[in-house]
């Protein structure tokens, strides 16, 4: 039982050349970075001369490192 626990939490991860704490890290900076471009639209939007780059760099960088992570 406790193996088949270890592989539920720990199968993706490995699949992407990471530990579980690696992965989860990597995935709550992912979601930080996508809320803060989600709050920038936000903001854009009742605001437009307000960030009006900020979400799609956000997007770009965030494109570019899950394009470079799946590449190693």
């Amino acid at each position: 039982m406790t193996q088949a626990i270890a592989r539920l939490f720990n199968a993706h991860p490995e699949t992407v050349g990471e530990s579980y704490f690696g992965h989860a890290r990597f995935a709550f900076s992912f979601a930080g970075l996508l809320m803060l471009a989600g709050m920038a639209a936000l903001v854009h939007a009742i605001l437009p001369f307000l960030f009006e780059t900020t979400a799609s760099r956000i997007i770009t960088k965030l494109h570019t490192r899950m394009h470079n992570r799946h590449s190693h």
